[in-house]
This record gives C-alpha cells, structure tokens and sequence, in this order.
C-alpha cells in the first residue's frame, strides 16, 4: 500500500503543532486566559486534522493504468455485484480488453455486497438502432474476485 508522502509530513507537522496547542491551552486553563475555550477548539481541530492527514496518507491506493487502456466512466455500480462501464463509439477492438481489466483492476472491494466476493465488468456502447431508439451493446465482460483480485472469464 502505498503512502503519500507530503500527507505523511503535512499529519506530521500538524501533530506537532497540535502538542503545542495543548500546552498552551493548559496554560491557558492555569492562567485564567479569556481565550482558553477557543484554544480547546483549536487546539481539537489541528488534532482532527493531523489525525485525518495520516490515515488518508496511509489508505491512499494510486489507479492502476493498463497499458493500451482507455479511461472511461463507469456508468452503472449497484454497489453489489455489477459494474458497468461506457465505451466510446470510436473504441479501437484492441483497447477493449485492456480497458475493461482497468476497470476491474481500480474497484475498490470494501463495502460491496456479495456473496461470494464476485463481480461482474461490462464494457458497453451505445448504438443507434433506428429514428431515435438506441440499444446498448455488451462489448465484452469480465468477472473479479474481489477476496484475491484475480480475473475471471464471465460465466
């Protein structure tokens, strides 16, 4: 997994400023000051920040980028088991594949309902079937295993 290095450093220079605030929002408290309340807001928020700079810094996953892919938006997501993805209508055929293992490859498994930890990919377009009437068509599609991140042919 890999790590954001400026976050890394903006979380730890924001945990240094936050220790400071406290001491001074205790001195605050032992001197009687009239803004120790705010420094108590402060001083929590610069700690909520430093906090929130080193978990996303550590959570942080680049795309992975295919080579030969083009990007293209995902169109559908039931959050479970389907994902569906919109080709454009000039798509060479050689791009299909590795733009649909692209997509794949960038779903993020936390949160997604299935059973079995399987997902289903569609690479599809738009075409026009006649006066004002269009129908997708299924480019191609590919089944991941979200548990081991391998992928499957479609069943």
């Amino acid at each position: 997994m890999p790590t954001d290095p400026i976050l890394l450093e903006a979380g730890r220079w924001l945990g240094v400023a936050s220790g400071l605030l406290f001491v001074l929002m205790l001195l605050g408290f032992r001197l009687g000051w009239g803004i120790r309340f705010r420094l108590v807001g402060v001083t929590s928020f610069t700690t909520l920040l430093a906090i929130a700079c080193v978990a996303f810094a550590i959570s942080y996953r680049p795309r992975l980028l295919v080579p030969g892919a083009v990007s293209v938006p995902v169109v559908f997501d039931n959050g479970g088991d389907l994902v569906i993805a919109a080709a454009p209508a000039d798509l060479a055929e050689a791009a299909v594949a590795p733009t649909l293992e692209q997509v794949a490859s960038n779903l993020r498994g936390s949160g997604r309902a299935t059973r079995d930890g399987l997902v289903t990919v569609r690479l599809r377009r738009i075409e026009a079937v006649g006066d004002g009437t269009d129908r997708p068509q299924v480019l191609a599609e590919v089944r991941r295993n979200l548990l081991n991140g391998e992928l499957l042919p479609p069943l």
